[in-house]
């Protein structure tokens, strides 16, 4: 697709950036001069003058609007609203904060003309604190290890998508964080390029201790989705058959034990006896637990047996043309 009738759409999500936001703007309209293009910004429930900073620049440009929530509900409803208005062939976002470059959207286009579906930059020089570089490398070594997926740095808020990606994706809760993983699991093909990264000028960071918390949680959600949504016995099942397992079997041995006791005479009440009768209980309670799963597991089959047919696949359809 050619440059003079593609349209690029920038997503910029806004939490009290009122300093970042019109150097933002005038940088981005700077780098994609010629381009044909739309704005949106999404300010999500900011206490500040990002609000009146936006609507000034929205009266000077018409290719610039702007979703405003009423509250703060997160970075991934902000990008999730954004992308259902968005117009473009091409989508980009990038955060407001000014810690990356719009210089570089250019060549993140270039790498979805090869063919990519979805390009996340990489800031491989990171201008952060250092927790917070420690932390998301630790993030990235993790999810790289357990998705096979080959990039740096999946929660670059500087990527982009082709259109096709952002309109089957659905980000809720902290998702925003795995956003190529979910892509690659639909079968889109995601790659990186190394970006510049600079330091904080204006507001003060929004990465928290709960992030780390939030971001294990929402790690555990994506991979409970990708492998087990369609079949939840084979992930409760597991830990059904883990605990039965481990309770029949310590109460097999007491049974035995038990019933040696009882043919050599030796009292009930004898000490030795005594001490490992709490075991007995243990295996109870484990083969509770191991049913309980179960339990859960048939629940979830049946749920999913009741859902509403959809297609499981993303395809496209291609046809000769007249």
């Amino acid at each position: 697709m050619t440059s003079d009738t593609r349209k690029i759409s920038i997503v910029i999500p806004v939490l009290n950036e009122e300093e970042s936001i019109k150097p933002l703007y005038d940088k981005i309209q700077l780098e994609l001069k010629g381009f044909n293009k739309e704005i949106i910004f999404v300010n999500d429930g900011s206490s500040d003058n990002s609000f009146n900073e936006i609507q000034d620049i929205i009266n000077q440009d018409a290719n610039v609007r702007m979703i405003s929530f009423f509250k703060n509900y997160g970075k991934a409803t902000a990008l999730s609203e954004a992308f259902k208005i968005s117009s473009g062939n091409i989508v980009v976002t990038i955060d407001a904060d000014l810690q990356d470059d719009p210089s570089e959207i250019k060549n993140m286009i270039e790498k979805i003309d090869e063919g990519w579906d979805l390009v996340s930059g990489w800031k491989k020089k990171r201008k952060d604190p250092i927790m917070k570089k420690i932390a998301s490398k630790v993030f990235n070594f993790i999810t790289r290890l357990k998705t096979g997926i080959r990039i740096h740095d999946f929660n670059c808020g500087l990527k982009a998508y082709n259109s096709k990606v952002i309109k089957t994706i659905q980000l809720y809760g902290h998702l925003h964080r795995f956003i190529p993983v979910l892509a690659y699991n639909e079968g889109y093909k995601v790659t990186e390029v190394e970006v510049n990264h600079y330091p904080r000028k204006f507001g003060e960071t929004k990465y928290g201790k709960s992030r780390f918390f939030h971001g294990f949680y929402d790690f555990l959600t994506i991979i409970f989705l990708n492998k087990y949504l369609d079949r939840p016995m084979h992930f409760f099942g597991r830990f059904g058959l883990f605990f039965t397992l481990i309770g029949l079997v310590i109460n097999m041995l007491l049974t035995y034990q038990w019933i040696c006791y009882w043919f050599s005479s030796v009292p009930i009440e004898n000490e030795e006896f005594t001490i490992i009768r709490p075991l007995f209980f243990l295996g109870i309670l484990l083969i509770v637990i191991g049913v309980q799963f179960f339990s859960i597991g048939f629940v979830g089959e049946m749920i999913v047996k009741k859902m509403p047919n959809s297609s499981p696949v993303n395809f496209d359809i291609i046809s000769k043309e007249d």
